[in-house]
């Protein structure tokens, strides 16, 4: 096997995740404009503030969140890099606690709130069940989470974002994957009376074969999944210990020809990649 590489699910190599906080009734209006366009989001909430300051209810949280993630974002929204090391971790796992509550699932993914992080937070959140955290540090580019507990976005949407979209767009070299990590808060568009934003952003990535829509969750466990792959040293069989199904694509060579070949490895299994034919 000359050439193989890790593909998103279904072949593609483009994913597209959002990453909203806060909870704030706008989140309704967001998540209306994200399920008609078939985009998904992260949305990371306060356990401790349903209902106040113009936040969601409680009661509305599963129904309205529904085929997106429910996150963390601390349980009163402390600038935990203030706080005592018991104070930390009390503000994350209570929060946890009370959105699994709501959500039926474990809530693994964080965003920081007021953007503070230290050494100390990126080390203690994967004890208390956090597998990545978000920060506010936009860093403009389509890059993967090699550090998941310091994952910066691409941008904000006050940020050069229809710009940023076109040029995602036109990214054609499928031998690098690109993300799209898209983050801020729904209130802002009612702050700025400009929902056209996110409506237009919407409207421009919806219905691209080339792109998986996933949440931040779905992004991290799919990229561990491939990280856990098995390869034959002749590379010329995969082995998936995962429970998630990997997509690779590789060359194949028929005589003279040479094409890719998108494989599906899925969960728990073991294949044998086709051999290429003898050269004429």
């Amino acid at each position: 096997m000359e050439w193989l590489v890790i593909c998103f699910p279904g072949g593609r190599h483009k994913a597209l995740t959002l990453s909203y906080d806060d909870g704030k009734i706008a989140d309704r209006r967001l998540v209306e404009i994200l399920n008609r366009h078939g985009l998904k989001a992260s949305f990371n909430l306060n356990g401790d503030k349903f209902g106040r300051d113009g936040r969601i209810e409680r009661s509305e949280v599963a129904a309205l969140y529904q085929g997106h993630e429910i996150a963390a974002h601390s349980l009163t929204h402390p600038t935990l890099s203030r706080c005592p090391r018991e104070i930390m971790v009390q503000q994350i796992f209570d929060d946890r606690r009370r959105l699994e509550d709501l959500a039926g699932y474990p809530v693994r993914g964080f965003a920081y709130p007021n953007g503070q992080h230290t050494p100390e937070l990126h080390r203690l959140l994967p004890e208390l069940g956090i597998a990545y955290a978000r920060t506010v540090d936009s860093n403009g580019q389509f890059l993967l989470p090699t550090q998941p507990m310091v994952w910066q976005p691409t941008c904000h949407h006050k940020d050069r974002l229809l710009e940023r979209a076109e040029t995602f767009l036109a990214r054609q070299k499928s031998q690098y994957l690109d993300l799209f990590y898209l983050w801020g808060h729904s209130y802002e568009f009612d702050n700025d009376n400009n929902w056209e934003v996110i409506e237009n952003f919407s409207v421009l990535m919806a219905g691209h074969d080339d792109i998986w829509y996933a949440t931040n969750i779905e992004i991290i466990d799919y990229l561990e999944a491939a990280q856990r792959l098995r390869l034959t040293a002749r590379g010329d069989v995969a082995h998936n210990p995962s429970a998630i199904s990997v997509w690779i694509r590789y060359d194949k060579h028929d005589g003279n020809t040479q094409h890719p070949v998108i494989c599906e490895v899925p969960p728990g299994a073991t294949i044998h990649l086709p051999q290429d034919t003898p050269k004429a």
